[in-house]
């Protein structure tokens, strides 16, 4: 099972997410943003967004938003380190 190890928010709703396989990507938070819910409304204003942390592996917001390691995995652009 795939974990997230480290978030660092780089700007402009994007994070980077580095992975329990060593991989490292970028999240794009706008794509998100783009849905609705009352758990997303917080997220819109960029000082919230940028209080990102990781539990348990997982890409965390303060007020309870979760998102799964796995799909975030799927959604991100894997940089190219080599």
């Amino acid at each position: 099972m795939i974990k997230i190890i480290k978030a660092r928010y780089v700007g402009n709703f994007q994070v980077e997410l580095n992975f329990s396989n060593a991989e490292t990507g970028v999240f794009d938070g706008r794509i998100l943003l783009q849905r609705s819910g009352s758990l997303l409304e917080p997220l819109r204003q960029e000082a919230y967004f940028q209080r990102v942390f990781i539990d348990a592996g997982a890409l965390c917001w303060p007020n309870g938003l979760e998102l799964s390691p796995a799909k975030l995995y799927e959604a991100c652009h894997i940089l190219d380190v080599a």
